[in-house]
């Protein structure tokens, strides 16, 4: 049965585990003990068999896409590739919850990005929420305190930051490759395979790359290719675009919130106050962000932001997977802001023929 017969009427239930699904991408890296760029590198490899299987199997029922409709797909894995690395470093600097709601911070960065290059005003609650959300990061950062949790906290923020810019091109172009939204997996799986490549070159250069699988690290990584880069993904991509804008916007917090939760269970993580105040206001810049962006996509299309989205988000408005990004989380676990969300009543209005005019109010 197709995913869209199976998901109508139970959209929250879905996203949610969703959501829950990438929460534990973060853990899964630390769990594996693996390298960065070896966790990026199997993370992608081990998910591309069934990706590409649901990719051919979307060409066989739909067609096979062009080059130009699979050219911003390919280019989405650039950014995607450079997001893994920058944000598996940020999680073995700050630790995994910590890194988890680094990375969110695409969320603020996302309007702001396609302001400046596709001439798209960001509403003035995204102008508030940039310096809340940075001022966060500077609380992570750990930088205004000795003790900080983390190996390197001031490092970790600035690859977390890092690594949720990276999210971003990730996100604009995938929303660009992903608009059918009957193909979730094809775009997904072109990022995908130019991410993996690229990681294997990258963890050649950085030298950290371990190229032939190590049990019971290579377990955990098939876990987290499985769980967060396919059903995860999918799961987002297909949901999210089906409700209500504000009910996306709450979600967004599922994932980092969760995330900060198994951390702190399962790892020990035990960040100071004043990083967790941080959390707080990177949380509060996220939601004002999203907030923003889903009262703009209530106007109608001609006002839509460039949120997806999947995701992500990431991801990414009428997306596939990242375009639709998580409410709760992109591909590398962040957050992408969701599609806008058409309810009976606005369809019909946008489908309902123009009213007649009376002769005698004719001008």
């Amino acid at each position: 049965m197709p995913a869209r017969f199976a998901i109508t009427g139970h959209e929250r239930a879905y996203a949610l585990a969703g959501a829950v699904t990438i929460a534990f991408s973060s853990i899964l890296v630390r769990l594996s003990h693996a390298s960065p760029s070896t966790a990026a590198i199997y993370r992608c490899v081990y998910a591309l068999p069934i990706l590409a299987l649901l990719a051919f199997s979307e060409d066989r029922r739909f067609g096979a896409r062009s080059w130009r409709e699979r050219r911003p797909g390919l280019l989405a894995g650039i950014f995607f590739a450079a997001d893994l690395i920058l944000w598996h470093h940020s999680i073995g600097d700050v630790g995994a919850g910590l890194a988890t709601v680094l990375a969110n911070i695409q969320v603020v960065l996302l309007p702001l990005v396609a302001w400046a290059l596709l001439s798209e005003r960001p509403a003035p609650r995204v102008l508030l929420a940039l310096p809340v959300s940075l001022v966060g990061v500077l609380l992570i950062s750990g930088v205004l305190e000795h003790g900080a949790f983390g190996h390197d906290p001031t490092r970790g923020a600035l690859f977390g930051v890092g690594a949720g810019v990276a999210y971003v091109g990730f996100l604009l172009l995938l929303r660009q490759g992903g608009a059918d939204l009957r193909r979730p997996a094809g775009p997904l799986c072109d990022a995908t395979a130019v991410a993996a490549v690229l990681c294997v070159g990258a963890g050649l250069v950085i030298g950290d790359a371990r190229l032939v699988p190590a049990w019971p690290g290579a377990g955990w990584l098939i876990i987290l290719a499985l769980s967060s880069q396919v059903v995860g993904w999918l799961i987002i991509g297909s949901t999210l675009p089906r409700l209500p804008a504000a009910m996306s916007s709450v979600m967004l917090t599922v994932q980092p919130i969760g995330t900060m939760a198994l951390a702190a269970l399962i790892f020990g993580e035990d960040p100071s106050g004043l990083q967790l105040a941080g959390v707080l206001l990177v949380l509060a810049g996220l939601l004002v962000a999203s907030v923003s962006r889903s009262r703009k996509r209530a106007l109608g299309p001609a006002l839509a932001g460039p949120a997806s989205p999947g995701p992500a988000s990431p991801g990414p408005a009428a997306a596939g997977p990242a375009a639709a990004g998580p409410a709760g989380a992109g591909p590398s676990g962040s957050a992408a802001p969701s599609a806008p969300h058409l309810t009976p009543e606005t369809s019909r209005a946008r489908t309902r023929p123009p009213a007649r005019v009376r002769r005698d109010q004719e001008p």
